[in-house]
Parts: structure tokens; C-alpha cells; sequence
């Protein structure tokens, strides 16, 4: 049994999480967070999420909970992040980390800390889109420079980043197909007098609004004809399910960083 801390209980995500454990043989909700100053403290972690009671209590401090959890399922904000990962790097606890807009810094903490402890990081945790990852690298190898590449994504309103880190690592995997830089190739916004596309570009374009959970489109748009590879996400249980799949996953790990194409098999 993988006994799972996740943060952020109160969350859209948290509560997802929590849902997620309950119905994960092998997976164990052992400890539930919120930051320091939440009104959530205390409060019973199952009735938060619309369980019932589980008799876990949420905490405000990973310190407060480090003798009761195996893996640490982290969706927060990059700086609490960094700071979990160090935690579970010095305590010998493995991680699972869903925040996205970390900096090159922040994310080569995160390196350092695998090197002590297994960390599977991901943009996102779900089945559908990982597979989206694979099918939008195999288009791009066929196409190859025959089609203009865009990538559309939406989600909520209250998202804070853009565009989405899964936006971002869908770029990335065409990116690589093509053998092209990312950074030198990616465009995110276009206004005004552009002039023609160029034919090496990556579009980005990022749509916010309502309570979308989460929508990617990659479009191959070629002369006489369109691939588009896409994804919908109707509810946050597909990435926590995933999450949770990925906590599991690393029990047999003891060091390095990982992420989702790796739990999967799809590498």
C-alpha cells in the first residue's frame, strides 16, 4: 500500500486527488495539505472533497505529516514546489509534481532533488493527452516540413499561466520530431501587420475563460488538407488519476526524474 500526501486539498485538483486515492487499489491518502494561514486547517480532508469523513485531517505544514506519507502528489505554485521537492529529497520521499510554470531555475532544483529521491514530473497526468504527446510527434515525422504547425489550447479563467505547460510539451515533442529549437521557432500571439507565416514557425495561441478544465488542438495545416490531433478534458479526474497511477509507479524507484511517457511506456 503507497501511502500518498497530496497538496492543495481544498483545490479543484485536491479534491480531485482525494477522489482519485479512494478509487485506486494500492493508493492510500495518508496526509492532506493547505498553506499555512488556510481556514481549511483542521478541517476533515473526505468532507472537503464530498467523501465523507476519512479521518484525515488537513495540515499546514509537510514538516507536521512527514512520518505519514511514502509519495508527496504536489499541484501548487512553482516556489512551493521547489521547496516540497528539497523536503522530500532530504526525507527520502518520492514526489509527483503537476505544477507547471516553474523557471529554468526552479526546475533545475527539482533535478537536484531527484538525484536524492525518485520525481515523476509531468505538464499533465492524463492517459489521452500522453498518448496526444506520442501522436503529435509521429505526425510531425510524416508531415515534416509539408504543414504549418499550430497549437490552440483553453482553460478556466482563473489559470494563471500561458500558455499551458501542456501546450508547451506538445510544442516541444514537434519540436523535436523536426529537429527545430523550440525557443528560436515558437511564435505565441500574433498582431498587427505580420507579414506571412514562416514555414519553420510553432504557433501558440491560448484562449481563458469560464471553467474549461482543459482543451489542446495540434493542427498540421498542409495545402488541400488538415491533421488535427486533439484533446478535451471534461473533468480533472483524468489527471488525477494519472497522478495517482504515477505515485504508484515510483515505488520501484529510488533516485531520478521521470515523467509521465516513462510510467506509461511510451519512451
Amino acid at each position: 500500500m503507497s501511502r500518498i500526501a497530496i497538496t492543495g486539498a481544498g483545490g479543484r485538483m485536491g479534491k480531485a486527488l482525494i477522489d482519485a486515492i479512494s478509487l485506486t487499489e494500492g493508493a492510500q491518502l495518508a496526509a492532506a495539505l493547505e498553506h499555512p494561514q488556510s481556514s481549511l486547517l483542521g478541517v476533515d480532508s473526505g468532507e472537503l472533497a464530498g467523501m465523507g469523513k476519512n479521518a484525515i485531517l488537513v495540515a499546514g505544514s509537510v514538516d507536521q505529516v512527514a512520518d505519514q506519507f511514502d509519495v508527496l502528489i504536489d499541484f501548487s505554485v512553482p516556489e512551493a514546489t521547489v521547496a516540497n521537492a528539497a523536503f522530500c529529497a532530504a526525507q527520502h520521499k518520492k514526489m509527483v509534481i503537476g505544477t507547471t510554470g516553474l523557471t529554468p531555475g526552479q526546475l533545475s532544483q527539482v533535478a537536484k532533488a531527484a538525484e536524492k529521491t525518485a520525481i515523476c514530473m509531468a505538464s499533465n497526468f492524463s492517459t489521452g493527452v500522453n498518448l496526444c504527446f506520442k501522436l503529435a510527434e509521429l505526425a510531425a515525422k510524416v508531415l515534416g516540413d509539408e504543414a504549418d504547425i499550430e497549437i490552440i489550447e483553453a482553460h478556466h479563467r482563473h489559470k494563471v499561466d500561458a500558455p499551458s505547460g501542456t501546450a508547451l510539451s506538445l510544442g516541444q515533442s514537434v519540436a523535436d520530431a523536426l529537429g527545430r529549437d523550440l525557443q528560436q521557432v515558437a511564435v505565441y500571439g500574433r498582431e498587427g501587420h505580420t507579414g506571412a507565416r514562416a514555414s519553420d514557425t510553432i504557433g501558440f495561441a491560448t484562449v481563458r475563460g469560464g471553467d474549461i478544465v482543459g482543451d489542446h488542438t495540434v493542427l498540421f495545416a498542409g495545402e488541400g488538407e488538415r491533421v488535427e490531433i486533439s484533446h478535451k478534458a471534461s473533468s480533472r479526474l483524468s489527471f488525477a488519476r494519472g497522478a495517482v497511477r504515477a505515485a504508484l509507479w515510483l515505488g520501484s524507484k529510488e533516485t531520478g526524474q521521470y515523467d509521465m511517457q516513462d510510467v506509461l511506456g511510451l519512451k
